[in-house]
């Protein structure tokens, strides 16, 4: 009997912690997403949407979903809605904290970036931005899909691989969705229908 408890209590930490989870979001309400606000940028699901507004320049800007995974498959639609093209946005996972994430990026001037930051400083995971005609522009929707399964992170934009990486710095850890601005302030991004799976 001892035993089959401890299975049990083994399997719920499992899920809970590190596991594979299954969920869809629609952002039509706020749910357990954790957004903060202040005088550099605006950060809230509202209207069906989780909005990212980066006001000022040489700014990063993100919610988090309360989750801890390890090994999925993430699906998001990404849109540019207002903000000079010279932009940063996308999907951030495996977070331990704040200051030490995974960070899958793409541009609305068409580049695409995978780095880590470790104890809040950026390290790039292959080359520097590169540009590609997979990303759609400007004020546009790009459908990004992130895949980490053991060291292998892989990014997808409108169904094109982009990169494949392999790293082993963060095994699990939240999921978050970011925008970030360069040498101008004004970065809106929406973010809608998340789907993430098993790998």
């Amino acid at each position: 009997m001892k035993k089959g408890w401890l299975l049990l209590l083994a399997l719920l930490l499992a899920a809970c912690v590190g596991g594979d989870v299954s969920w869809n979001e629609d952002f039509a309400s706020p749910g357990a997403w954790q957004v903060e606000s202040d005088a550099t940028a605006q950060v809230g699901v509202q209207d069906g949407v989780l909005r990212v507004y980066v006001i000022v320049p040489n700014q990063l800007a993100w919610a988090t979903a309360s989750q801890d995974l390890r090994d999925f498959h993430l699906t998001v639609e990404a849109t540019q809605v207002a903000g000079p093209d010279d932009n940063e946005y996308g999907v951030l996972l495996r977070m331990e904290d704040s200051d030490n994430f995974y960070r899958f990026s793409i541009s609305g001037d068409g580049y695409f970036l995978v780095s880590k930051f470790v104890d809040g400083t950026p390290e790039l995971l292959g080359g520097n931005w590169t540009p590609t005609e997979a990303i759609r522009q400007g004020q546009a929707t790009n459908v990004i899909e992130v895949t980490a399964q053991g060291s292998a992170l892989i990014l997808v934009v409108n169904g094109q691989e982009l990169a494949r990486v392999e790293d082993r710095q963060f095994s699990h850890g939240n999921v978050g969705l970011y925008a970030g601005t360069f040498y101008q302030g004004g970065v809106e991004i929406h973010f809608d229908n998340l789907h993430v799976t098993p790998p």
